[in-house]
């Protein structure tokens, strides 16, 4: 073989080695964006849980304008699935509560590379605030 020959290999194994990097970074990065948006989903509904909770009335389970007594398993019967774990901050809700905290913790790697991809929500009784972590 020529020069010119084994210098075209050389130069098309690097760029398909290139490719291939590229690729694997392109398809993880993916990979935990989906996982975010799916445990973003499960928190809404999760949250929408709470407010049903917050609003129903004692005589019928629920805390009558308050998430005292909310627990985790209240809301799920699972709170670990295929899209990550959760949890509740304050867990039980004191008598009182007014705000209470959904966490979610993914099972893919965020964007730091170390930890996992997680996502918080916070839920009133008017309303619920979704807070992604920059991760």
């Amino acid at each position: 073989m020529g020069t010119q020959q084994l210098l075209l290999i050389a130069v098309g194994v690097v760029l398909i080695g290139i490719m291939v990097a590229i690729g694997i970074f392109m398809f993880k990065d993916q990979s935990a964006a989906t996982n975010r948006d799916q445990i973003s989903n499960d928190l809404v509904n999760l949250a929408a849980r709470a407010q049903k909770y917050y609003r129903s009335p004692a005589s019928l389970g629920g805390g009558a304008s308050s998430f005292g007594g909310l627990t985790l398993p209240k809301l799920t019967s699972k709170p670990v699935n295929a899209n990550g774990e959760y949890t509740l901050t304050p867990d039980p809700a004191p008598g009182g509560t007014v705000a209470i905290i959904i966490i979610g913790e993914g099972t893919e790697i965020g964007n730091d590379g170390e930890n996992p991809v997680k996502v918080t929500m916070t839920v009133t009784g008017g309303d619920s605030i979704l807070q992604v972590a920059n991760n």
